[in-house]
């Protein structure tokens, strides 16, 4: 980073086609101003990041041909990488290797001061994702901004503005949207995921915002129901802005999925409030 700082990016050692997708990306090098070899390594750094594809990795938020994954520091990756080093550092203290647990505990510190340093935007009051090849923050509204408040890197400010500009911005009929952007890709409005709702409502809710978290379990639990009951579907993604099935991205819409099953019946326990226990362990510190 500018000031020396490090952190983690999206990132494939591999810089050719894809064996999934192949024919798509070499007619994607086609009509995309980057090298071919550069193009794929961003589509499978993509890929690699589970948001496959999503205005965050786009330069003009719109054309996959511009994706640039690599060039970019995501703030769900770091807050994740914090979170782990915290708990590796917990887990040390409690083996007794005090001097491994001082070393994560130094590395998590540093990874959070770089975190907010760099990747808070002041401007869209959410947590961001930054171009570090050009210095500057994306200015994205995103459910990514909430994993800083899963993992407790947040401050009590922060989470403030994060639950505020969220319920503004990305809360939709159905749940939480994945971004403000309409791209055709999947991880864009109008669509939703089951994990992002999970990491949304337990960050809100460790944070004291539990009014939101609330909110966004008992959207999503409803749809998610309603739509079980009109197809006798689980569905892989969710359209929360007229809620039904998902669409968009390389392949069509997939049934199933442990994902909403699982974060379903978690949000189902949650808002009967049968975690309270977990919740007040797991707090912020």
């Amino acid at each position: 980073m500018p000031d020396g700082g490090r952190l983690n990016r999206y990132w494939d050692a591999r810089d050719t086609l894809r064996d999934e997708s192949f024919r798509q990306d070499a007619l994607l090098a086609r009509e995309s101003p980057q090298p071919a070899p550069e193009l794929w390594r961003n589509l499978r750094a993509g890929a690699e990041s589970g948001w496959d594809f999503s205005s965050r990795w786009l330069a003009d938020r719109q054309s996959l041909a511009l994706i640039r994954t690599a060039d970019i520091a995501p703030i769900d990756l770091n807050s994740l990488l914090y979170g782990l080093e915290t708990a590796i550092s917990d887990g040390l203290d409690r083996l007794g290797d005090a001097a491994g647990s001082a070393r994560y505990r130094l590395a998590a510190g540093r990874r959070r001061r770089t975190v907010v340093r760099h990747l808070w935007n002041p401007f869209t009051g959410l947590f961001d994702d930054f171009d570090w090849t050009r210095c500057a923050r994306r200015d994205a509204v995103s459910a990514a901004a909430v994993f800083p408040l899963f993992c407790g890197l947040a401050d009590a400010a922060q989470a403030a503005s994060t639950a505020a500009v969220c319920a503004r911005g990305l809360l939709a009929p159905g749940g939480l949207l994945t971004t403000n952007v309409v791209t055709g890709q999947q991880w864009d409005a109008p669509n939703g995921w089951a994990p992002l709702q999970w990491i949304a409502v337990r960050g809100f809710d460790l944070y004291g915002h539990e009014a939101l978290a609330r909110t966004i379990a008992r959207r999503w639990t409803t749809m998610v129901a309603r739509v079980f009951a009109r197809t006798g579907r689980f569905l892989e993604k969710y359209d929360v802005v007229h809620p039904g099935e998902g669409g968009g991205g390389e392949y069509p819409p997939q049934d199933g999925f442990g994902w909403t099953n699982g974060v379903t019946a978690g949000l189902l326990h949650y808002l009967s409030d049968g975690d309270r226990t977990v919740r007040a362990a797991d707090g912020p510190e």
